[in-house]
């Protein structure tokens, strides 16, 4: 039997949600049992021409619907655009209706994180708006509890619906320790309820 794993799917422009999704995958694979699968989503353009390669030139390989219908749970990263997910996300998440009338993802953990280049950029409002497609899936939302020292004491980034990160305007602020213990724990955390939910430890 396959091993489970967590799909991270995310999309990322100029590297923050990326590095978020890679320590978001620490956090899963701290636990036994259960692996990371890092996928993205490919930029989508308004010009009718425009085409992105097959396979990416960097970063992870494009996400496929078999990675989505198989994943024991789901961390989903997007960056904020207007306090919202960015397009590429949307129209990912556009096109898994035929999971969602096969109810593939039912019952199944969630999680959701997100970067902006300023601290009051959306960063709530955009890991709220990410959720709604997944419970609309009937996936199980699990944020961050305020257990975590980090959510009381962080400058930067973090909220209970999910990781955040400010990345500042140049978008090249790295990643706070905050930021990355918190990253981890929900990676551990949206693993850690796969395993339950699965019978597992």
């Amino acid at each position: 039997m396959p091993q489970p794993y967590i799909l991270i799917l995310y999309y990322s422009r100029h590297g923050s949600v990326l590095n978020m999704a890679k320590e978001m995958a620490r956090g899963v694979e701290s636990l036994t049992g259960i692996e990371a699968r890092l996928r993205c989503v490919p930029a989508v353009s308004a010009v009718c021409e425009a085409t992105e390669p097959d396979i990416p030139e960097t970063g992870h390989i494009y996400c496929e619907e078999d990675d989505l219908r198989h994943c024991s749970g789901l961390l989903l990263g997007s960056p904020t655009r207007f306090g919202n997910m960015a397009a590429p996300m949307k129209y990912f998440l556009d096109s898994t209706s035929g999971l969602w009338m096969s109810g593939a993802l039912i019952n199944k953990p969630f999680g959701v994180f997100t970067s902006t280049a300023s601290l009051h950029g959306g960063q709530e409002s955009t890991l709220l708006t990410m959720a709604l497609p997944l419970l609309h899936h009937g996936m199980l939302w699990a944020g961050l509890p305020y257990s975590l020292a980090e959510l009381a004491t962080t400058q930067s980034g973090g909220t209970p619906y999910g990781a955040s990160h400010w990345s500042g305007q140049a978008g090249k602020t790295q990643l706070t320790a905050e930021e990355i213990r918190l990253c981890r724990a929900q990676g551990e955390r949206v693993a850690r309820l796969a395993l339950k939910l699965q019978g597992g430890s």
